[in-house]
């Protein structure tokens, strides 16, 4: 049987919409817009997308703790 070699080239998204951002961090939709401090961004068409960068350094900041001025900010999106 012959063999073949496939090269894959995949060019990941930088800007994810709501529900790929809360997949991306792993993350029903409802608690990401619940927990998640991240601003998205607005374009001029009115779309709003969430920036890869912003959320993996979100992601990141959790493992060192969460700072009080970020958990009032969570606490006051519950209300």
């Amino acid at each position: 049987m012959a063999g073949a070699t496939l090269h894959l080239c995949v060019v990941p998204k930088r800007m994810l919409t709501a529900s790929e951002a809360a997949h991306h961090c792993g993350r029903p939709l409802k608690r990401f817009r619940i927990e998640c401090p991240v601003t998205p961004i607005a374009f001029e068409n009115g779309d709003r997308r969430w920036d890869i960068r912003d959320l993996d350094d979100w992601l990141d900041s959790l493992k060192d703790g969460v700072d009080s001025s970020d958990a009032d900010d969570i606490v006051a999106r519950l209300g």
